[in-house]
């Protein structure tokens, strides 16, 4: 798994390695500065002229200022390459959540992909700087700690082999404990998560119904749960202190009394006062160096299921890829389903679409139209590989779309869905979306054409106005006709308008599907409605109901002959007859 995470390291492996370098250096001149101090003391014990101890002044000056610019280069190292590695590992994860299928999306949902992008790298970053910082600095400074305690107090020194091991095994068993517990939480992490969004995206329906109460509730429930997770896994890792500071003391009762007696009894000739205070700085070296690794312990186990989910994502496999050597060019607009069969996954019972069959020529005009759960917009994400087909085939251009580059199919169907998307930023920079290079005037012709240019001149800053996150600061049919003039810059061979026009009135939808006859009549327009008066005029309108296709035929057609395309017209005119 780490090996794994470390892939994201590449131009900042060199700082990686260069950290505990740079702390091993640091550590071995901690652990000579003692040794050399307890032979200063020795000397001045003996006697020795100022010169002597001079010497060993400024040695211990040197070794203590090289010893602080390794900590320096260390702590420099490690700053560049922690961030540097949870950039890329963010990046890596961004990037492969943009090759997703809808279906991979499905499986893991908006809120988990945010908190793994943002709390979850956090946690493994966090972890990585302790990993190549401390991790090395405390095992370096045991071992050598360990070794110059035993050169210096001899048996005395085996105190410390017998500590360690409980200490060991006493961690090992906090770590146990509390795994499970961090691995629950950070699943309630995400539940928080999706509560925060999807309360912020809904907060205009949320006032409208005054639900802030029972919102304020929910929200306060998910941020208990992890409050109680939490809190239980710091009350296992708790112990963690405690079982320090036990191992600390008994070590330092041991040194100081059997040491002072040992020093004491034997006159200076079994060990000496030097030699001594050596040890006991050795063993707060030791403790010290068992009390960081303890720290690191605990900031592992917390980030050991952040660094499983960050692999999970990694990992993942798109359901949906371009074949080798896709074709790349698309060669018309026509659209054929084949047997069609589909059904989303985790539904193993319920297929959405059920044996379609249907064809549609370039440049034709088609309307779907069907009641709500009908599959009407289940059937369009298959043109453009949103989904791919379980049963049957579905081709455009007379190509099988599995057999199309993906790139190059998606580039040549535009598709505005029934959720219309804005970003921040101007008019202008949404509009091109549709094409990065689009000219000024071909941004005002697209407008043009889905009748956007109406209310974009009234905006003071015109085409320059900024659009806020999601498009809050325009009205939703506005959002739509900005949404449908960013597809049509994409010059697209398919046009898709999944229920885009709903929030528009009647007569501007006219002059909208009007001006798509006019001025991109080579283009197939596939346009689902809820509304008959949206597809009146279409070469052909296909009725779908309950996953599969009840009738296909003109308008007039279709009012003789099929019952549930004129039950849906009479509905929507009932009112108007009525008023008449």
């Amino acid at each position: 798994m780490f090996r794994k995470l470390f892939k994201s390291l590449r131009e900042y492996k060199k700082y990686a390695i260069l950290t505990p370098v740079a702390v091993g250096l640091e550590v071995v001149l901690e652990c000579l500065i003692p040794f050399i101090t307890a032979d200063l003391v020795k000397q001045i014990e003996d006697g020795k002229g100022l010169n002597e101890i001079t010497k060993y002044g400024i040695i211990l000056i040197v070794m203590a200022l090289a010893s602080l610019v390794f900590g320096a280069i260390a702590g420099k190292t490690c700053s560049i390459a922690t961030a540097g590695f949870a950039k890329n590992l963010r990046k890596d994860i961004f990037y492969k959540v943009q090759d997703f299928s809808f279906e991979n999306i499905d499986k893991f949902s908006t809120s988990s992909l945010v908190t793994r992008l943002t709390t979850d790298v956090q946690f493994v970053s966090m972890a990585f700087s302790l990993i190549i910082r401390v991790a090395v600095r405390s095992p370096f400074m045991l071992i050598f700690a360990f070794t110059m305690a035993f050169v210096m107090g001899g048996s005395m020194a085996w105190i410390f082999a017998i500590v360690v091991p409980f200490l060991g095994a006493g961690l090992l068993l906090i770590i146990k404990k509390a795994m499970p517990i961090f691995r629950r939480v950070f699943k309630k992490y995400d539940a928080l998560n999706e509560s925060v969004q999807e309360n912020v995206k809904a907060i205009r329906v949320v006032k409208s119904f005054v639900r802030e109460d029972y919102e304020q509730k929910k929200f306060e429930k998910a941020s208990e749960d992890v409050r109680a997770d939490f809190t239980r896994a710091e009350k296992i890792l708790a112990f963690n202190n405690p079982l320090m500071q036990v191992c600390l003391h008994i070590n330092m009762i041991f040194v100081m009394t059997f040491g002072s007696w040992l020093v004491v009894s034997s006159k200076g000739t079994s060990l000496r006062v030097a030699q001594l205070s050596a040890l006991l700085t050795y063993s707060f070296m030791i403790l010290n160096s068992l009390m960081m690794m303890s720290m690191i312990f605990v900031m592992i186990t917390i980030s050991i299921e952040s660094c499983r989910r960050c692999i999970e994502v990694i990992d993942e496999k798109s359901t949906i890829l371009s074949p080798e050597n896709g074709l790349k060019e698309i060669r018309d607009g026509s659209v054929d389903f084949d047997g069609v069969m589909f059904r989303y996954p985790g539904n193993n019972k319920v297929d959405a679409l059920t044996g379609i069959d249907l064809h549609i020529p370039t440049g034709a005009t088609v309307g779907i139209i069907g009641s709500t759960g009908s599959s009407k917009s289940t059937l369009i994400q298959l043109v453009c590989r949103l989904y791919d087909t379980t049963g049957g085939s579905v081709k455009v251009g007379g190509v099988d779309v599995k057999d199309y580059d993906l790139e190059s199919l998606r580039n040549s169907v535009s598709v505005v869905l029934q959720k219309n998307v804005l970003f921040s930023g101007t008019i202008k920079e949404n509009l091109r979306w549709g094409n990065p290079d689009a000219t000024d005037e071909e941004l005002e012709e697209a407008a043009k054409l889905a009748c956007a240019d109406e209310f974009i001149n009234q905006f003071p800053e015109g085409y320059d106005t900024y659009i806020e996150q999601g498009g809050v600061n325009v009205s939703g049919g506005q959002k739509q006709r900005l949404c449908i003039a960013r597809a049509l810059l994409k010059k697209p061979k398919i046009l898709i308008l999944d229920d885009s026009t709903s929030a528009v009135d009647t007569r501007t939808d006219a002059k909208i599907r009007k001006a798509m006859r006019e001025y991109i009549p080579s283009t197939t327009k596939i346009i689902i409605a809820q509304r008959t008066a949206s597809v009146e005029d279409a070469d052909f309108i296909v009725v779908m109901d309950g996953g599969k296709i009840d009738a296909v035929g003109t308008h007039d057609y279709l009012m003789k002959n099929n019952e549930i395309y004129r039950d849906i017209y009479i509905s929507q005119n009932k009112a108007g007859a009525e008023d008449e």
